[in-house]
């Protein structure tokens, strides 16, 4: 993505990690991998551009880490023989079993101990691919992610934990959807070689949770501006607790950095209610959870704000509703429910984090030379801004004109005036739909697993597909959607998310999902039950049957689809013929 050097890492012979002069430590010869390349080369553009004096009372910095080099990842590999294991079609619990029962090299145990035993916070370990996060190709949200709590009295225990954490995100380097995605951007497994970042988890302990006030994803350009707002504009989402809420779709607030008092679209207060974020993550610092070293979550909890309001967390970031006067008064000065609107610091400005992000932006689009995505965490008294992560977008410049009668006619099978990407695809003959009449919340997780075999045996054989589905895709909370990951929709050359009547959430907001669909040139459409655009069902129904399950249907055309996406413009069309 980005290049860097050498000194941008702290190399001293003390072995100091976490607290030192350095942010970062290098362990090992190889490559940093694309997410930690990212993060040093924004960390040197940080220290000569970004004025500090403008935001005095805020610390910014990117939290310290240390890099597991893409050379401890291939001898780990060989010399434990699991490039038989990691290349056969083995279910992801056995991939992950047979890493975990492997031996870390030896030259790195001893830095990795001297590490554990000079930090007791949590630390996220995450993956940092040769692949992840280029441009064209960013695997964001591929590969696993995990937290550790590194509470233990035990040094022992916390170095065990540490190790189970970074085999698992060696292992997920082989699970099914990489290897889908692998296919999909033609590249081979031997391609991809994982580095592996251990960072401090930017937050506070609250009782047995431990977790940042804030987090955010903010974007220099915006696929689906609204109001005044142009796409240039950029986009900010934030969350209570960890940006896993963000990065994997669930409810967050959404903004224009150019107009941040302004509410995201609603029809009235109660459905603004029910547009707003009312669980947050946090990691497990309380009693050990049962022991599972293959699962991301494992030290992970899912809160209720009520449980921040006890914590005092919500100071910046709630107003309360009034039921009877039906509207939010901004803060927690008065009783009733409280809505997660970051009015505190949006509209009455307390600690200045727009312009902040907006500063941010600025400064990481001129270094990139293009429209950025960055991750960013925050906790208060005393303010401190965690810069986590950073990637380029695409932007699709060509121009596609759509005329607003080629949007109606009997020739359409659905239109939409929210559309990302941009271009004509005319190569698609598959259709894979989730059936609407059979369609209910508490079905998607068996709708997952069924989207993941068809995408499977349609990737195998080289053809491309249009999907549509109902309610977010991608997303961890069922009633919003279908909880998939991106590797299992990953044939997908344009997909269309929609509504019903009875299931009218908000479509997807998700960082990683949003990331690929952008890099993969993959064509988004929204079409909502309110859209005066409708996808022909009845069509759709009578085409030549391919493949059926309980809820979703394959559906193979005699001739391709036109489908049309104006970026400029933010519509689309997909034509039957």
């Amino acid at each position: 993505m980005v290049k860097t050097t050498q000194d941008s890492f702290s190399q001293s012979p003390d072995h100091v990690f976490f607290g030192s002069s350095g942010a970062f430590r290098k362990i090992g010869a190889g490559s940093l991998g694309g997410k930690a390349q990212g993060l040093a080369y924004i960390h040197d553009v940080l220290l000569n551009e970004f004025h500090s004096d403008e935001f005095p009372e805020i610390q910014v910095k990117i939290p310290a880490m240390a890099v597991i080099c893409t050379d401890i990842f291939e001898k780990f590999m060989a010399r434990n023989d699991l490039y038989k294991v990691a290349y056969a079609d083995l279910p992801e619990n056995r991939i992950a079993l047979a890493f975990q029962r492997a031996d870390l090299p030896f030259e790195v145990l001893g830095e990795l101990r001297r590490l554990i035993a000079q930090v007791h916070t949590p630390l996220a370990i995450r993956s940092s691919s040769l692949l992840e996060d280029a441009t064209y190709e960013s695997f964001a949200g591929i590969y696993a992610t995990k937290m550790i709590p590194n509470n233990q009295y035990d040094v022992n225990t916390r170095f065990r934990r540490l190790v189970e954490a970074i085999k698992l995100v060696y292992a997920s380097t082989y699970f099914k959807a990489a290897k889908d995605y692998l296919k999909i951007t033609n590249h081979h497994l031997e391609d991809e070689k994982m580095a592996v970042i251990i960072q401090e988890e930017v937050g506070k302990r609250h009782g047995d949770g431990y977790y940042p006030e804030l987090s955010g994803v903010a974007r220099s350009y915006n696929f689906y501006p609204v109001g005044r707002a142009k796409p240039e504009d950029g986009v900010v989402h934030l969350a209570l607790g960890l940006g896993k809420t963000i990065v994997d779709g669930g409810i967050s607030w959404s903004y224009s950095p150019a107009y941040p008092k302004v509410d995201p679209p609603s029809r009235s207060v109660e459905e603004l209610l029910k547009q707003s974020q009312t669980q947050f993550w946090a990691v497990n610092m309380g009693d050990p959870p049962d022991y599972n070293p293959i699962e991301e979550t494992e030290y992970l909890l899912l809160k209720d704000i009520t449980v921040a309001e006890a914590d005092g967390t919500l100071r910046y970031l709630a107003s309360t509703y009034d039921p009877y006067a039906r509207r939010l008064s901004i803060g927690l000065g008065s009783k009733g429910p409280r809505v997660l609107t970051f009015a505190p610091l949006l509209v009455l400005e307390e600690i200045p984090i727009n312009k902040l992000v907006a500063s941010l932006l600025s400064i990481s689009e001129t270094a990139l030379e293009g429209p950025v995505e960055i991750e960013f965490a925050m906790t208060f008294n005393p303010p401190r801004f965690g810069f986590l992560q950073i990637r380029r977008m695409v932007v699709f410049k060509n121009k596609v004109e759509i005329t607003e009668q080629e949007m109606a006619g009997d020739n359409v099978l659905l239109a939409s005036e929210n559309v990302l990407g941009n271009g004509v695809i005319k190569n698609v003959r598959d259709i894979v739909y989730v059936q609407p009449e059979h369609f209910e919340s508490k079905f998607t997780r068996a709708i997952a697993l069924e989207l993941a075999k068809i995408n499977r045996s349609l990737v195998d054989a080289g053809h491309p597909y249009l999907l549509i589905v109902l309610g977010r895709l991608g997303t961890t909370d069922q009633w919003l959607g279908i909880p998939i990951n991106w590797g299992q929709v990953s044939g997908a050359k344009a997909i269309v998310e929609a509504t019903k009547e009875d299931f009218n959430v908000v479509l997807s907001q998700g960082s990683h999902y949003f990331h690929n669909l952008t890099s993969l040139g993959v064509c988004y459409f929204s079409v909502p039950f309110s859209s005066k655009y409708k996808i022909d069902w009845d069509w759709l129904s009578k085409q030549e049957i391919k493949e059926e399950s309980q809820h979703i249907r394959h559906v193979r055309l005699p001739i391709p689809l036109t489908i049309m996406v104006d970026g400029c413009g933010g519509t689309g069309v997909i034509h039957k013929s």
